[in-house]
C-alpha cells in the first residue's frame, strides 16, 4: 500500500454535526506544575495567564495557565496522593490529559458525539463567576486522553471560572509560537484503524492522508499513520501505530515508557521558523540532529524556497513540498525524562501535508536517540 490522499469533500457533503473552531487549550498532568510553568515560560516564551489552587477554592490540585499568541497550555499537579491526577502522573509521567476544543455549543457537541458511540467523560456543565459563564463537556479518546468541548461565548474573564489572573514579574519575550497546528497520538498494535473509525463515526472527521510502513521506515523500524481532520480543517489528529521492523520503533518506545496510548507530540505553528528555532535553541531547547548530507540535495527534491539554505542547515530544519506549497519543520527532543512527549515547530508556506519527504531523515534521527538510550 502506498501513501493515499483523500479527495476533497464534495459540495453536497452533509452538514458538519460537530463544528470546531480550533484548539482551546492543551492540558498536561505533570509532577510539579510550578516548576513546569517556569520551564515552559523560560524555554518556549509563554506568558503567565491564570492560576487555580487552594487560594481559589480548588483544594486537591493546582493549575497554571500559560499563553503565547493563540497557544494556551494548562499545567496541573495533584496536591495529594490517591487521586486520578497523581495516578496519571505515576503511570505516564508528564503528559497530555486534555485536548480542549472550541465549540459554539458544548451541550450539543456532547450529545452529538455520545449518541454516535463516544464514551462520556463529562456531561455538560456550566461554570459561572462575575465574568460570565463557560459550558464544558467531554468524551474519552485513545488511552487516558480526553477531548473537552469548551463553549466560552458568554465569558469575558481571563480564562474560566475557578481561576484568577496570574500576574508575574517574570515574563520572557515570545519566541513566535502561534497556535496548535496538529496533535499526534500513538496507539497500540492494530489500533490505528479502530481509532480512525472512532474519529469518523463519533466526531465526523475525515481521513485526509495515510502513510504505511513503506512511507515511514528505515533499515530497522517502521510505523503507520493516518491523519484525521475535522470538517473545516482547523483540528487535525494524526494517529500512529507500530509496524513490524528489525528493532523497536519510536512508537513502541513511547508506548513502553508512557505505559499506554497517548499524545506523542504537539505541532506548533510559527510565521518565521528560523527566528523561532534560533531563539528556542538560545534558551536551551534541544532538537533532533539532522546530518549535513540531508541538505546536499534537498533543493533538488523540494525546488526553490524563499529561505537561504545555510541557516536551515545550521539549525537542522527540514523541508518538504506538496502540491499546495512547501513547509519547514523541526522536532524537539522529549520535554521530560521519559522519551515520550515532544514538540514539532512548523512553518507552512502553502503546504497542507505533514512532511512525508522528511520521514526517513526524521526516523533515523529518532533512532539515534533511541540507540543512545539503549531502547532501539
Amino acid at each position: 500500500m502506498s501513501t493515499t490522499i483523500a479527495a476533497p469533500a464534495q459540495a453536497t457533503a452533509t452538514v458538519d454535526f460537530l463544528p470546531l473552531h480550533g484548539t482551546d487549550y492543551v492540558e498536561l498532568y505533570v509532577g510539579n506544575a510550578k516548576q513546569a510553568a517556569h520551564y515552559y515560560k523560560t524555554a518556549f516564551g509563554f506568558q503567565s495567564l491564570a492560576y487555580a489552587g487552594p487560594e481559589t477554592g480548588t483544594m486537591d490540585k493546582v493549575s497554571y495557565v500559560i499563553r503565547q499568541n493563540k497557544l494556551t497550555f494548562v499545567l496541573t499537579t495533584a496536591l495529594r496522593s490517591g487521586t486520578d491526577i497523581s495516578a496519571h502522573v505515576d503511570k505516564h509521567g508528564d503528559g497530555v490529559k486534555f485536548l480542549a476544543l472550541k465549540v459554539d455549543d458544548a451541550t450539543d457537541a456532547w450529545k452529538q458525539t455520545t449518541m454516535r458511540g463516544g464514551k462520556s467523560y463529562m456531561e455538560p456543565k456550566t461554570l459561572k463567576d462575575a465574568n460570565g459563564e463557560i459550558v464544558m463537556s467531554g468524551i474519552h479518546t485513545y488511552g487516558d486522553t480526553v477531548h473537552l468541548f469548551i463553549e466560552r461565548k458568554n465569558y469575558n474573564g481571563v480564562f474560566m471560572p475557578g481561576f484568577r489572573e496570574w500576574k508575574s514579574v517574570y515574563n520572557p519575550e515570545s519566541t513566535g509560537l502561534l497556535y496548535v497546528d496538529h496533535c499526534v497520538g500513538n496507539v497500540g498494535w492494530n489500533q490505528m484503524n479502530p481509532w480512525v473509525k472512532f474519529y469518523e463515526d463519533v466526531m465526523g472527521f475525515r481521513n485526509i492522508l495515510s502513510f504505511d510502513d513503506k512511507d515511514i521506515s528505515t533499515e530497522y523500524s517502521a510505523l503507520m499513520s493516518k491523519v484525521m481532520s475535522n470538517g473545516n480543517g482547523y483540528v487535525k489528529f494524526p494517529i500512529n501505530e507500530p509496524a513490524e521492523g528489525k528493532k523497536k520503533s519510536q512508537v513502541e518506545e513511547y508506548l513502553d515508557f508512557y505505559d499506554g496510548e497517548g499524545v506523542q507530540h504537539v505541532a506548533i505553528a510559527t510565521a518565521n521558523i528560523i527566528e523561532t528555532v534560533t531563539e528556542l535553541k538560545n534558551r536551551g531547547v534541544e532538537f533532533l540532529s539532522i546530518p549535513e548530507a540531508y541538505y546536499a540535495d534537498v533543493l533538488d527534491r523540494v525546488g526553490t524556497i524563499d529561505e537561504d539554505l545555510e541557516p536551515l542547515s545550521k539549525l537542522g530544519i527540514l523541508i518538504d513540498r506538496d502540491d499546495e506549497g512547501y513547509l519547514l519543520q523541526i522536532f524537539s527532543k522529549p520535554l521530560q525524562d521519559r522519551p515520550t512527549l515532544f514538540f514539532e515547530i512548523i512553518q507552512r508556506k502553502g503546504a497542507k501535508s505533514f512532511g512525508k519527504g522528511n520521514f526517513k531523515a526524521l526516523f533515523e534521527a529518532l533512532e539515534r536517540e533511541q540507540d543512545a538510550r539503549g531502547n532501539l
